[in-house]
């Protein structure tokens, strides 16, 4: 079953925030709407009311905000297996994580 399909958490775009979170481990909007494909509004919108129900933590890094899955959160680790679990019916958004480049190309580096 693909997550378009079902959606556990309330909305497609909010679970599939929630598995590619489980899969980077740490993220900002911009990249997860270039992930999943969605509109950053929505992925905005999908990370705020995941906040606001405490499934996930944001904190500012310089000017962007960065979001994980909340540690204080009571049942984290039953969570992150579930999302694991969700994230096997999207071999598509596995392979996009996986081929994520994770840090920033020095200056003047060929590509």
């Amino acid at each position: 079953m693909k997550l378009m399909e079902s959606s556990p958490f309330g909305g497609c775009t909010r679970t599939r925030v929630l598995v590619a979170l489980s899969l980077l481990q740490t993220s900002f909007a911009r990249e997860l709407a270039r992930l999943l494909p969605a509109p950053v509004s929505g992925v905005r919108q999908a990370l705020a009311s995941l906040e606001r129900d405490g499934l996930v933590a944001g904190r500012l890094v310089g000017r962007t905000r960065q979001v994980q899955l909340d540690p204080g959160y009571f049942a984290l680790k039953e969570l992150e297996a579930y999302l694991a679990r969700l994230s096997e019916a999207e071999p598509e958004l596995r392979a996009a994580v996986a081929r994520l480049r994770r840090r920033p190309r020095a200056a003047g580096k060929p590509i």
